[in-house]
């Protein structure tokens, strides 16, 4: 039974995520206050972690930050009244997993929280290593051969979950799917889009190519030989 660490202070929106969640057999543990979240996260336990980021006595974002400097690694969907581009970014660079605007689909809930869960077996290490690439997962840094790599978030993490699956072929559903968390794929050029500018950075003039195109299937991360 996967275990929810549930910090949310809106009565109304905790028991409306909490009875959902216990209808699919999640067991839900809630925190009230900033306080008692940090407290629930530092003690560890929770498969993933629903944080509101307006919340009293210690804001979501404070309670990541200080849980991911302590090696907390629990996937956390932040929850946020706070849309913008800029609100969705420091909730990623704070270190949460992924970032849900209020008012939200019960049910677009649900499956970002499968989705996170469905990343078993990801290492819990703060820095991945392929070849000459190093991605500091708490700093949110990525670099080729020691030169910085200005990533934005989305490719920041498709090339987390690259790194994490070097040399499997990644197809663009998968892609869709984990990075995106569409449960389809649209007629859409995005993974195209994005990759194509992940690999512009990564893969400068004169550099042995990382990132590969199987023409016709996907992607693959390779370490240069």
């Amino acid at each position: 039974m996967p275990k929810v660490l549930l910090i949310e202070d809106h009565d109304e929106t905790a028991q409306q995520i909490a009875a959902e969640l216990a209808g699919r057999g999640y067991e839900v543990d809630r925190a009230p206050t900033g306080i008692e979240g940090l407290d629930k996260a530092r003690a560890g336990g929770a498969d993933v972690m629903i944080v509101d980021r307006l919340l009293p006595g210690i804001d979501g974002l404070t309670i990541i930050e200080v849980a991911r400097q302590e090696q907390v690694r629990t996937p956390v969907l932040v929850l946020s009244a706070l849309g913008a581009v800029d609100d969705r970014i420091r909730g990623l660079r704070a270190g949460g997993d992924d970032y849900l605007t209020k008012p939200f689909a019960i049910l677009e809930l649900i499956a970002r929280i499968e989705a996170l869960l469905r990343r078993p077996g990801e290492s819990r290490d703060t820095v991945l290593r392929v070849g000459p690439l190093e991605v500091d997962l708490l700093e949110r840094t990525a670099t080729r051969g020691g030169r910085p790599l200005d990533l934005l978030p989305r490719e920041f993490r498709l090339l987390e979950y690259m790194m994490r699956r070097v040399d499997q072929l990644l197809t663009r559903a998968m892609l869709f799917e984990e990075v995106w968390n569409y449960k389809f794929v649209p007629q859409s050029n995005l993974v195209d889009v994005h990759m194509g500018r992940l690999r512009r950075k990564v893969d400068p003039a004169g550099q042995p190519p990382m990132i590969l195109n199987i023409r016709g299937e996907g992607f693959m991360l390779r370490a240069p030989s």
